[in-house]
């Protein structure tokens, strides 16, 4: 078994805000990321897939065809957009990363799945200091 990963970078806003609660109380659960006026990160995508090797091509996968899945089902998407106003896959979902994380994990999983690979992980670093990972 083998592990092969590919990294996207994109652009998004968010904030973290229930509908259900006061501004108060969004405020004091989720602090400055509850701000009325969005705020945004800079985001690093990891997609991880797993397999055996091609005895044909000598790789798990190709990485033009992993690179073309996560544009077109994600990045795409949501580079330079709003994840709560957006994102089609994100609609009525709470933008966290944690959320994000198991999103694309749902955009992406079936089509690897056509191929002789396997998802992985998906790793989503919000900030440098900061990262998601999800193994589905």
């Amino acid at each position: 078994m083998i592990y092969i990963t590919r990294k996207a970078s994109f652009n998004a806003a968010h904030k973290l805000s229930r509908p259900d609660w006061t501004e108060e109380e969004n405020t004091a659960v989720f602090g400055k990321c509850a701000n009325p006026n969005w705020h945004g990160h800079n985001y690093q995508l990891y997609v991880t897939v797993k397999g055996e090797i091609s005895p044909e091509t000598g790789f798990l996968v190709d990485l033009k065809w992993l690179k073309d899945i996560m544009n077109t089902s994600v990045v795409d998407k949501i580079d330079h957009r709003n994840l709560n106003l957006d994102v089609d896959f994100m609609k009525d979902k709470l933008a966290s990363t944690e959320n994000l994380a198991v999103a694309i994990w749902e955009q992406i999983e079936p089509l690897i799945a056509e191929s002789d690979a396997q998802l992985h992980c998906i790793k989503i670093y919000e900030t440098e200091n900061n990262f998601v990972e999800y193994f589905g």
